[in-house]
């Protein structure tokens, strides 16, 4: 069980306007309905709970309906430490109202980052040189290993209670990573996205409608590979029991093969025998995840998302059904995404052809990913 803490209970007075920013209109809605829709559609969230300030109830009531809601404190870490005392939930993920766009595919990161870590956090690359300096530029600073840090952070809630238990109030705390570590925990990093901005400035609201206007591209990948004896059947990263495998360079996996293709064609990046060449000695009997998620990973770091997969195998032999679910929770893992947006699905070729003959399995792939609307 995992419970959302929305903190929205800032003036935010730094964007102006009659109403806290978190109230604003933001494409048609006052600006915190949008997280806390998010949340409470993924599959992985048990409840929301928002942090308000007091005097708020009315305008919280009219953003987010019945939603449950806390007053909150005279900073963010005591609205959270108040939100934090009605969450039933063993784990909670803790998320700022001014990034109003929470893409379901970084609530699953931190979601799975937390079946192996106390803690975890969405973070992005620095892009730009740093530099220090006051009214002239100094020294620039090296940005490898520096990363901006987003929410929503997931932690077990236990522990986070402990971390705000131990805290100095003496010291303010920008989010609750910070202290987490503090009691010496360790807090894991996922891939976080450019639609997590914080919306800050009245600029900034600009900002965030254009990243509303993404782009969406869908793309198709296909891939055959032969049946034969003495070869291990992977099929969608799941070793299927068969007295059969497939054939090929790495492991031979068509499903992932099929996908990678799918994912890549979304950017317009060529096939899968661009990135990993069969004359390629270092790729023989390599698993396949590793296609998958280089794929993956070219299209976040142009901004994007992948939103929804659907995969057909064409076989006579073995049965998918059996499969289909570990298959599908696989796929899942690899991308980042609910299991509801894999789809696998089955057919045959009524004995006609090559897969028909029980020679080989195929396999069509669709993807869907989000772009950036500055993207062409």
């Amino acid at each position: 069980m995992t419970a959302a803490l929305i903190v929205a209970a800032g003036t935010g007075s730094r964007a102006g306007g009659d109403l806290p920013k978190q109230f604003q209109s933001l494409a048609g809605k006052p600006m915190l309905a949008h997280s806390a829709a998010a949340f409470a559609a993924h599959p992985g969230i048990s409840e929301v709970v928002v942090a308000i300030a007091p005097g708020q109830e009315a305008l919280a009531r009219a953003a987010i309906g019945d939603v449950r809601w806390v007053i909150g404190g005279a900073t963010r870490r005591e609205s959270v430490a108040n939100g934090l005392a009605v969450v039933g939930s063993a784990r909670v993920l803790v998320h700022d109202a001014a990034r109003p766009f929470v893409p379901d595919a970084v609530i699953g990161r931190v979601l799975a980052a937390l079946d192996g870590a106390p803690g975890a956090t969405p973070v992005l690359a620095v892009a730009d040189t740093l530099a220090r300096g006051d009214a002239v530029l100094g020294d620039t600073v090296g940005r490898n290993e520096l990363w901006r840090v987003q929410t929503p952070q997931g932690f077990d809630t236990a522990m986070l209670r402990r971390a705000h238990a131990a805290w100095d109030p003496r010291e303010e705390a920008t989010d609750d990573a910070q202290m987490v570590r503090r009691l010496g925990e360790a807090v894991a990093m996922v891939q976080g996205d450019p639609m997590l901005d914080k919306v800050t400035h009245p600029e900034d609201f600009a900002g965030a409608e254009a990243r509303l206007r993404s782009e969406w591209r869908s793309a198709t990948g296909f891939d055959v590979h032969r049946l034969e004896t003495g070869e291990e059947l992977w099929l969608g990263g799941v070793l299927v029991p068969h007295d059969k495998g497939l054939s090929g360079h790495s492991d031979a996996d068509v499903v992932l093969h099929a996908l990678t293709d799918a994912l890549l064609g979304t950017i317009a990046a060529g096939d899968i025998g661009t990135h990993f060449p069969p004359s390629d000695p270092q790729w023989k009997g390599a698993a396949s995840h590793h296609f998958l998620t280089h794929a993956a990973a070219l299209i976040a770091a142009r901004g994007g998302e992948v939103s929804f997969v659907d995969l057909t195998l064409i076989c006579e032999e073995p049965k998918i059904g059996p499969h289909r679910a570990a298959m599908q929770a696989r796929i899942a893992a690899l991308l980042g995404l609910a299991a509801e947006r894999v789809s696998i699905k089955a057919t045959t070729t009524e004995r006609l052809g090559f897969t028909g003959r029980g020679e080989g399995i195929a396999c069509q792939a669709s993807a869907t990913v989000r772009l950036p609307g500055g993207m062409r």
